[in-house]
């Protein structure tokens, strides 16, 4: 790799997480202006027109509060925990394709920080070390509260990753491949010239299997156990304030913004339009590099559709007990899991494959 090619991968990486940087403070607006909506009461509405600098107060805020930590805490696990659950959601943006590609000083460039072979893989195992944030952040607190919502956390993740990766396998088996690139690449075009070739026509039963599990594995509603206000104060972060308590809440959103990018990567067709093939699309534009920008901003309006479907179900849909969540998990998603991954092989294996 020579410089020009480390130039751009940096200059990829900081635009792409830049663009994904700014989805935390709309998604704050977002959730505090949908939850409004859907209890029928303003919501913020004093700082700036709509309320819209009300992320910006927020931060003011976070800056110059307090940071306390508390007089039992473990003092190195207390400090490292925010830092141990931002990092793995920031690395898993790596992977996601925004588009195809565009030309560049003679260059094609991926759309994409790093086109992994393997990249279904990265994303789960990368994912799933956000645990050790949880954690170590409700362990060093020495808040019993906090200790509670940690071990939550941990069984709730372990257990929801397992439909997650078999809804991931089950698209794989149908692709052929753990590239996300090429997933997204696959489902350009149509069927008998009208139903598009999404990944959600080949594997709706994995689909709606990802779409469960992805509300445990980012802990929110009606799955958010680990820090549900009624019981646990505020679970494994109760001790956290500052930017701190900023970084825990900087990493969910951004756990948001990566599962949705791997929901419409795997299920909705990526950077793809419904009915218009990217040939078709580029014919219409004349310009590979346009082109590109309209495909990441197809892609983000698909990624944003997730987002707001995450607040609406957090707002209209009570919260589970913590029965009900593990027999959810172990006893409904994870056997139909496994039955929709053998129903996918015996098809595949009799139809020789999609393609």
């Amino acid at each position: 790799m020579n410089t020009v090619d480390i130039a751009i991968l940096v200059a990829k990486t900081l635009l792409f997480y830049l663009i994904v940087l700014h989805v935390v403070p709309i998604m704050v607006w977002v959730e505090r202006r949908g939850a409004a909506l859907i209890q029928d009461r303003p919501g913020p509405n004093r700082v700036g027109p709509f309320g819209l600098l009300q992320p910006v107060a927020d931060f003011v805020k976070f800056i110059f509060k307090e940071d306390p930590i508390p007089t039992g805490a473990n003092r190195g696990l207390f400090l490292v925990a925010p830092a141990l659950i931002l990092i793995p959601a920031s690395l898993t943006l790596a992977v996601l394709p925004f588009g195809d590609k565009v030309k560049l000083f003679g260059r094609e460039i991926l759309l994409q920080v790093a086109d992994l072979d393997i990249a279904i893989l990265y994303v789960l195992a990368i994912g799933s070390l956000g645990i050790y944030g949880i954690l170590f952040g409700g362990w060093a607190s020495g808040n019993k509260f906090s200790l509670m919502g940690a071990l939550r956390a941990s069984s709730q993740v372990i257990s929801y990753e397992i439909p997650l990766g078999l809804a991931a396998v089950g698209a794989v088996a149908v692709y052929g491949t753990f590239s996300l690139r090429e997933i997204a690449l696959a489902q350009d075009g149509l069927w008998f010239g009208w139903l598009p070739r999404w990944g959600i026509f080949l594997q709706p039963v994995g689909f709606w299997l990802f779409f469960i599990a992805s509300f445990a594995e980012t802990n929110r509603l009606p799955f958010d156990l680990p820090e549900t206000e009624a019981e646990l104060v505020a679970g494994y972060h109760t001790e956290y304030g500052s930017m701190k308590f900023g970084m825990f809440m900087m990493a969910e959103y951004m756990n948001l913004t990566t599962i949705s990018g791997v929901m419409v990567t795997l299920f909705f067709g990526g950077w793809h339009l419904p009915f218009v093939a990217d040939a078709m699309l580029l014919k219409w534009i004349g310009s590979q590099n346009l082109l590109g920008l309209v495909q990441v901003v197809i892609f983000l309006t698909k990624v944003a559709i997730f987002l707001c479907v995450f607040v609406w179900v957090r707002w209209t849909v009570p919260r589970f007990r913590f029965d009900q969540l593990m027999r959810i998990t172990w006893g409904r998603l994870i056997p139909l899991g496994i039955v929709n991954l053998l129903v996918t092989a015996g098809v595949m294996l009799w139809l020789g494959g999609w393609k």
